[in-house]
């Protein structure tokens, strides 16, 4: 966009450098110096158009491709926050699970501390059971063996003494059996705890494992569908503000095709002018025969005074000056001053020299028939006469003097050309 506002930019200088005013008095040179200045100023115009409108072209392209990349990228954005809520409710799963493992792993870390207790409770009565044995053992050592039941009946004194040593016999025996049974009942007991409690210590590691794994396989889920949805909001971003820029770019090529576009209006406009002045002064180098003489090709020999002729109304319609409406002006006005002469344009014979209302004091020549064609012309608002009705004139010759008489507003020379009684535009037939 840079390049092409330099374009414009530079357009604009050649513009401003062309654009002086045809107006002011300017020699052939300097006209064709400035008709080379606007034609080099229109190619840069026309270069710098076909610029911005290729730029306008590509960035018209770029533009579709961006809205099309941005359009898929936003396709994927929901299937990507869907991954996203998906990652993200697996991962509220695996914590909820981490909890309940956690509870799990409390309630085993207490089963542990339980079943240690009992373990070492057990361990305790075993020893305080093994101490007791140990004392019967010593005991009976003191005794000398083990009492049996015929011992106490042959030692007893009396059938009394009898029965207590009897009763006392069973008790023993009963205690020992149940000091045995006590001890083996530990024992198994504490086996039982050390296995459940190696289970627990198992189960309580595993657990912990389980959910380390859960949560860190979740945690990773979410970071990759997090960062998935980051990648994808920041290319959108990036596409839309590039879709931003282009736009800015469009318009701003647009705006500058509006100056291109105005400047080559000027430019067109400066030119036109120029080549008018450049064909007014053409016609007036062309006019440069002097009064009385004719330009080759021309029908008519300059009928004034002035070299060269110079128009200074045209044929046609225009608003008349002294009656204040628009008329046909069926004549060209030449410069000729108040007083000089005025000369026959052509060969002919004098048809009348009168005056004749709007026209002034007018004379009127037929020159016959030119090319099948019958051919007439008239000098009017002259001052006064220098031939008479009937008369033959010669190209050149002098007729009559330049005035103001009729319906005028200054001393001119009104000069009319009639082919077959109508009239006709002046100029051609005067080599203009």
């Amino acid at each position: 966009m840079n390049r092409t506002r330099r374009l414009t930019a530079g357009t604009l200088a050649v513009v401003l450098l062309v654009l002086g005013g045809v107006g002011q008095s300017a020699s052939a040179d300097d006209l064709s110096h400035r008709r080379q200045q606007a034609e080099a100023a229109l190619d840069a115009n026309e270069k710098t158009a076909e610029a911005l409108e290729a730029a306008l072209e590509e960035l018209s392209g770029d533009l579709a491709v961006t809205a099309a990349e941005l359009q898929k990228i936003e396709q994927q954005i929901p299937a990507a926050q869907a991954k996203l809520d998906a990652a993200n409710a697996v991962l509220d799963e695996a914590l909820r699970e981490q909890q309940v493992i956690a509870a799990q792993l409390a309630d085993a870390q207490a089963q542990e501390q339980v079943l240690g207790q009992q373990i070492a409770d057990g361990d305790a009565k075993q020893e305080e059971i093994r101490l007791a044995i140990g004392q019967l053992a010593r005991q009976a050592y003191r005794s000398q063996g083990d009492v049996t039941g015929l011992e106490v009946i042959l030692d007893a004194e009396d059938a009394e003494d009898f029965v207590d040593r009897y009763a006392m016999l069973n008790a023993a025996q009963r205690t020992q059996e149940e000091v045995f049974g006590e001890l083996a009942d530990l024992e198994s007991a504490n086996r039982n705890s050390a296995a459940r409690l190696e289970a627990v210590r198992g189960k309580v590691t595993d657990l912990k494992v389980e959910a380390d794994e859960q949560v860190a396989i979740a945690e990773e889920a979410r970071k990759t569908a997090e960062a998935a949805t980051a990648e994808l909001d920041r290319l959108r971003q990036e596409q839309a503000s590039r879709k931003t820029s282009i736009e800015g770019s469009i318009e701003q090529a647009k705006a500058d095709l509006i100056e291109v576009d105005k400047a080559k209006a000027e430019l067109d406009a400066e030119l036109a002018a120029i080549v008018e002045e450049q064909r007014r002064l053409a016609a007036l180098q062309k006019s440069t025969a002097r009064p009385g003489q004719a330009l080759p090709g021309a029908w008519f020999a300059n009928p004034t005074a002035t070299a060269p002729m110079y128009v200074t109304s045209e044929y046609g319609m225009r608003l008349h000056p002294v009656l204040g409406y628009y008329r046909l002006h069926a004549g060209i006005d030449l410069r000729d001053y108040c007083g000089q002469p005025v000369y026959a344009g052509r060969d002919g014979e004098v048809q009348w020299t009168r005056y004749r209302s709007g026209y002034g004091n007018q004379i009127m020549v037929d020159h016959g028939w030119v090319d099948g064609k019958s051919l007439m012309s008239s000098y009017n608002h002259l001052t006064r006469f220098n031939t008479s009705a009937g008369a033959w004139v010669t190209a050149g010759q002098l007729i009559g003097y330049a005035g103001n008489t009729g319906t005028s507003s200054a001393c001119h020379l009104h000069f009319e050309v009639y082919i077959n009684g109508a009239t006709v535009n002046p100029r051609p037939y005067l080599g203009l």
